[in-house]
């Protein structure tokens, strides 16, 4: 976990940065323990990052969004959870829209 999650060092002094920074620190930690949950304690926090880190997509005009990364257990794993899949056909602009818009709602 310390590897991942880079919260040092920091050189602030203000009491509302220093208050910022530890929030933002605090809910980036709640998140990885809420994919670890999700993921059924299966992958690590490294794991979990370093695959949506490769998670990538073309957008090619006209067509929509394909994805440029190799499909694993893990990626499976994480559009399982999550109730969608990006990693086996194009996904046109309108259901990419639908999709963040999904998100935006849990």
């Amino acid at each position: 976990m310390k590897t991942e999650f880079k919260a040092r060092p920091v050189y602030l002094s203000r009491k509302d940065r220093i208050i910022a920074h530890f929030t933002t620190c605090f809910t980036a930690l709640i998140i990885y323990r809420i994919l670890e949950k999700k993921l059924h304690d299966k992958y690590t926090c490294e794991e979990i990052i370093n695959a949506l880190r490769t998670m990538d997509m073309m957008i090619v005009p006209g067509e929509g969004y394909i994805p440029t990364y190799t499909r694993t257990d893990l990626t499976d794993a994480l559009h399982d959870a999550f109730g969608f899949r990006t990693d086996y056909q194009i996904i046109s602009q309108k259901n990419m829209r639908k999709i963040i818009n999904k998100t935006k709602k849990k």
